[in-house]
């Protein structure tokens, strides 16, 4: 058990790292056929569904040709289409495709099961207050960034 006296930035890594580890390990046993980035893309993607793959990039963390390399993947899967933006040409879009609903299920369903044993022993309000509390950091965080730009 570590202590809560920890750096918090230390916290957040272990919860992340462990997070992490345990939906790769809950997703290969799923047999979804698909890379721990690929997963993640497909997420990404049912959650913001025809955002420009730089703002997906963006919105993920990662670099836009790590992004392609998953999206290329996806794409070849029949999973994502990545479509023209009707008012950038050179941009694209990416969609999920009607194949993808099973994959983005079972990924929601591991999503659920590594989320019940992460707050297992916390009462729901417990879960949402720490949902607020990571909510507020981040918002704080990126107001932060803004305005040091």
């Amino acid at each position: 058990m570590p202590s809560p006296d920890l750096p918090f930035g230390f916290l957040l890594a272990d919860v992340q790292r462990l997070y992490r580890r345990r939906f790769e390990r809950e997703a290969e046993t799923a047999g979804l056929g698909l890379t721990s980035g690929e997963a993640r893309t497909l997420a990404h993607v049912s959650v913001y569904d025809g955002l420009r793959q730089t703002a997906l990039a963006e919105k993920m963390s990662i670099d836009p040709m790590t992004l392609v390399a998953f999206l290329d993947a996806l794409e070849a899967k029949g999973l994502v289409a990545r479509e023209p933006d009707p008012s950038d040409r050179r941009a694209k879009r990416v969609r999920l495709t009607p194949a993808a609903a099973p994959t983005v299920a079972a990924i929601r369903a591991i999503g659920q099961s590594v989320r019940d044993v992460a707050t297992r022993g916390m009462s729901a309000d417990e879960v949402a207050a720490l949902r607020r509390a990571v909510a507020l950091v981040i918002t704080n965080l990126c107001e932060a960034e803004a305005t040091a730009s």
